[in-house]
């Protein structure tokens, strides 16, 4: 386990000299302030604290809670005109492998991230692909970047919130550009048998919606809203004739095979 000086001193480098020092009767300009506002609210300085500028903290308005995985609102590549560089606490462009560190640590402050979809930002930017690899890797070092951990939290958010079987699920994480090994050991983590109880209270949740249209009708609509969120076609038919066989609906005649 890296120590969490190791990630301090990494994560928060001592400013270099040209973004402004303390001099005889100088004041402080950026220096290691910058990082804070990529942070947000932090343990260090609270909301409503003053900044190293005079201004109060905490004035920005903040918009609802994101879920896992939740893009922050804005440019997804962290993408900042000149102009608003010191603003945001960006590092200069002359200084690439300052700049990555901070794109990447915004784009983790808003939500997590694979390794793929912070390259993907750093390429967006241009930063060189040596300095990018240089940087990720070393996040990642630090655990600041973990793929198998974000494949099974995004399994377990997106399972229990959305009721995504492992197909949808595995090619979520494919698009994100998780390994397959991770993606196979995440999706792992749901057996056939949950699989088809979280199916079962989908259909539940729908069936009301579907009452009064005809029988074959409402078949097709909640196995298609199973099949969409990757159920396998067996298993949608199967629930879903259950539940409307409960209701009363005669499936006797209905094919094993007919959907």
């Amino acid at each position: 386990m890296t120590r969490r000086t190791d990630w301090a001193e990494y994560a928060f480098p001592v400013a270099p000299q040209e973004r402004g020092s303390r001099g005889e009767g100088g004041s402080a300009e950026d220096g290691d302030g910058a990082h804070d506002d990529m942070w947000g609210d932090s343990d260090a300085q609270g909301a409503g604290a003053p900044r190293d500028d005079g201004r109060a903290r905490g004035g920005r308005g903040r918009g609802r809670r994101r879920g896992f995985g939740e893009p922050a609102d804005g440019p997804q590549d962290g993408g900042l005109s000149f102009s608003s560089r010191a603003e945001k606490g960006e590092p200069p462009a002359a200084d690439p492998v300052e700049q990555a560190r901070a794109i990447c640590l915004r784009l983790l402050t808003g939500s997590p991230r694979t390794r793929k979809q912070l390259a993907d930002a750093l390429r967006k930017r241009e930063i060189p692909d040596e300095v990018a690899e240089e940087v990720l890797s070393r996040f990642e070092e630090v655990g600041l970047i973990d793929d198998g951990a974000f494949a099974e939290a995004w399994v377990e958010s997106r399972h229990h919130g959305r009721g995504l079987a492992r197909r949808a699920l595995a090619r979520e994480l494919r698009t994100k550009g998780v390994d397959s090994t991770l993606i196979d050991e995440a999706v792992g983590q749901l057996d056939t048998e949950q699989e088809e109880a979280t199916a079962r209270e989908l259909v539940a949740r729908k069936l009301r919606a579907t009452r009064g249209l005809e029988r074959d009708k409402r078949l097709r609509r909640l196995a298609g809203m199973l099949a969409r969120k990757g159920y396998p076609e067996g298993m949608a038919l199967r629930v879903v004739r259950q539940a409307l066989e409960d209701e009363g609906e005669d499936m006797e005649e209905l094919g094993d095979g007919e959907f």
